[in-house]
């Protein structure tokens, strides 16, 4: 399969940090998050995605504030984070820092008392009663018909209202594959026509890239929190990540050790990896592909943040874990072997405990070693011609000379990422 749409430069090797609005601060505003603006950039941050900053539904609204996911007008902003004004301020200033915005499209369903069903109801589909409908089991949404031409062509008018009216940089695009593929490559076709964009997926199906730049690694992510339950070995995250390198040229996908959903309804990054939290993170910066953090990862946030009321992050006055992101966002962004270099596995005694490997391009190395087990002192032997040379502990800042035969013990959930200082 060919991929259709190249990439946008700024995106094919970016971070994105996804922003939950309402939690971020006690005034819950674009106005009050872009006053973290600055810290974001500092870290690193490369792209901003904001969960979906439409008005949402009253009607049949889950909690207290309801879901962002429930939209009542495609091309209006939720009052409750300010005005249009508000948000094209908030996008200035994430191009004023050099970053790019994009935000979420929730394209399958809408609300119950979007303006849509009064105004058009027959582009919705419909139960056998004739009433409106939905098929996953989601209480506070009802689905759209997308074998309706005239729906379809509003649907991407309101996605092309963002891009001519505030400069937004692209789109994650919800449930991507509850929508017909086709759909999404004609309103890629029509969007980039403005301006070229970046479009993730929150889907896990090959055929996708078709249209979309990244999809999610949700398998990725499964498969090591089973590692991490005792129900998967780490073979089978490897099998896994093989099964990505299949994809076609160009493919990338989004790995995370937590998002939106995953916070929420299935628990934080430690209750799901316990010790080896960090080092998988330390994974998710460091494997070829684009990563993911969610709001307050860098805090840390050791809670399930409620999804349909408000449930504030509490900001530390130096979020712990700043430095350790801005080290591993300066590595991609600045290692050239980040950057479409070769990776290498590294065998290792400790096959079920240990992820090890080297990615190198031209002069540029980087050996990345994971402890993702409860098991301590454990040790990997190193042989490898590609570890000759000076070489900087990333998040110490200490320098070594390796002769290409090297020993290193890791403790239970330690991480160790070496560069050649040659770049």
């Amino acid at each position: 399969m060919a991929i259709q749409f190249p990439t946008v430069e700024w995106a094919r090797h970016a971070n994105i940090y996804e922003v939950n609005i309402r939690q971020y601060t006690s005034e819950g505003t674009f106005a009050a998050f872009a006053k973290h603006l600055p810290r974001l950039k500092e870290m690193g941050v490369e792209i901003v995605w904001l969960m979906p900053v439409t008005p949402i539904s009253v009607e049949k609204r889950l909690g207290t504030l309801g879901s962002y996911y429930a939209c009542s007008n495609y091309t209006l902003i939720n009052p409750e984070f300010g005005s249009a004004g508000d948000f094209a301020d908030l996008v200035n200033e994430v191009h004023a820092l050099g970053m790019k915005l994009i935000i979420d499209w929730v394209a399958n369903h809408t609300g119950w008392d979007h303006h849509w069903t009064t105004e058009h109801p027959e582009w919705y589909l419909k139960d056998d009663t004739g009433g409106f409908t939905e098929k996953h089991g989601w209480e506070d949404v009802i689905d759209l018909d997308y074998t309706v031409t005239e729906m379809r062509g509003a649907m991407i008018a309101a996605m092309q209202y963002w891009i001519n009216e505030f400069h937004i940089d692209g789109f994650r695009c919800d449930m991507a594959h509850l929508v017909p593929l086709g759909f999404w490559r004609e309103a890629r076709t029509a969007c980039d026509a403005i301006k070229p964009l970046y479009w993730l997926a929150e889907c896990e199906m090959v055929n996708y890239h078709d249209v979309f730049d990244t999809t999610y690694a949700w398998h990725w992510m499964h498969v090591t929190g089973d590692h991490a339950k005792g129900t998967a070995s780490l073979e089978i995250v490897r099998d896994v990540l093989h099964g990505y390198s299949q994809y076609p040229a160009g493919a990338t996908k989004l790995f995370f050790t937590s998002n939106h959903d995953e916070n929420s309804w299935n628990g934080t990054e430690y209750e799901k990896y316990a010790a080896a939290a960090k080092p998988w993170a330390v994974f998710t910066q460091t494997w070829p592909g684009l990563s993911l953090i969610y709001s307050g990862q860098e805090n840390p946030v050791k809670k399930r943040i409620r999804f349909f009321d408000k449930d504030l992050i509490d900001w530390q006055p130096q979020p712990a874990l700043h430095h350790f992101y801005q080290a591993l966002l300066h590595l991609r962004k600045h290692n050239p072997a980040m950057r479409d270099g070769e990776v290498f596995i590294l065998p290792t005694n400790h096959t079920d405990q240990l992820m090890a490997f080297m990615r190198r391009k031209e002069d540029a190395v980087v050996l990345v070693l994971l402890n993702v087990s409860e098991k301590d002192k454990l040790h990997i032997h190193v042989q490898h011609d590609w570890l000759k040379g000076s070489f900087r502990n990333i998040f110490s800042g200490l320098h070594f000379m390796f002769g290409g035969d090297e020993h290193f013990e890791l403790l239970k959930g330690e991480y160790l990422v070496y560069e050649h200082l040659s770049v």
